[in-house]
Order: structure tokens, then C-alpha cells, then sequence
């Protein structure tokens, strides 16, 4: 995804770009899609410590927003999900392959079900197990493919 303007002259390009992380987070959900979904988003990116912390936010087509600050000299994550009520409650419909343009029409749905006030709120922390630069195992997008 393009790197916006206000990221021009900040540490955008040494601490974030075509760097990936892996992590797990241990809960126990019961009606969360945290897993059997494929999904790539345009962010909003916000450097809070130049290579130390960054925050990292994005809004799903199923409507659940997403923050996520990533503290790089820790290696952990702190995030807040905030579930629209269709994504939390329609769980399954929300798995899928963006790249499916049924899934992707299926989860735009979830998004018109309920009001702002019903929104779940969800909290985590995760350790990164892994931080390395490349796309590893990810598939390819087309930075010109609709996010929403």
C-alpha cells in the first residue's frame, strides 16, 4: 500500500516498509473471527518513538476498526479491536479470501448490521515470535485492489 504524505521524512522506510511480524495471542473468544479469514488493508501508520514505536490502524470492510501499537525494542504488540456487530455475531461469514469476490461482498454485509453502539470491544497483548523483512509466506496483492 502507498505510504501517505505525512510519512514523507519520518522513519517510515527504516522501521516499517516490507517488514513483517509474526505473533500469537492467547484467548478463549466465543463468537470471534480470529481465525479462517484472508485479508489485506490499507493503514494508517503513526510513529510514536522513531524506531521503537510505532501505531498501526485500519478499518475491515466487515466494520470493525483496528489499532494495533507495535514496540519494536520490546518485541510485543498491544491492540484494540473494535468488532462490528455483524463481524462478531456472524463469525463464520466473516472467514474467507478477500481475493473471493464473494467473501469480499459477504463481508461487506457484516458491516450494515447494528449501530456503532453495539460494537465489541476486544484488548490484547502479543509477543512477536518472529520480525523479518519480505512478504515470507504471505500472498501477493495488487496494491491497486479495493480495500473496502
Amino acid at each position: 500500500m502507498p505510504v501517505l504524505p505525512q510519512l514523507e521524512g519520518s522513519t517510515f522506510d527504516a522501521d516499517l516498509r516490507n517488514r513483517h511480524i509474526i505473533y500469537e495471542v492467547v484467548y478463549a473468544i466465543h463468537g470471534g473471527p480470529m481465525a479462517g479469514r484472508k485479508n489485506f488493508q490499507a493503514a494508517t501508520y503513526q510513529c510514536i518513538r522513531p524506531g521503537e514505536l510505532w501505531q498501526i490502524n485500519w478499518l475491515e470492510e466487515t466494520g470493525t476498526i483496528c489499532s494495533m501499537c507495535w514496540d519494536i525494542t520490546n518485541k510485543c504488540l498491544s491492540t484494540l479491536l473494535a468488532f462490528s456487530k455483524g463481524h462478531w455475531t456472524e463469525s463464520v461469514a466473516a472467514h474467507g479470501d478477500k481475493r473471493n469476490p464473494d467473501d469480499f461482498a459477504r463481508w461487506r454485509d457484516l458491516a450494515k448490521i447494528g449501530t456503532q453502539a453495539d460494537r465489541i470491544l476486544l484488548s490484547e497483548q502479543a509477543e512477536i515470535l518472529e520480525d523479518f523483512h519480505g512478504a515470507g509466506d504471505l500472498e501477493p496483492i495488487d496494491p491497486s485492489w479495493p480495500t473496502l
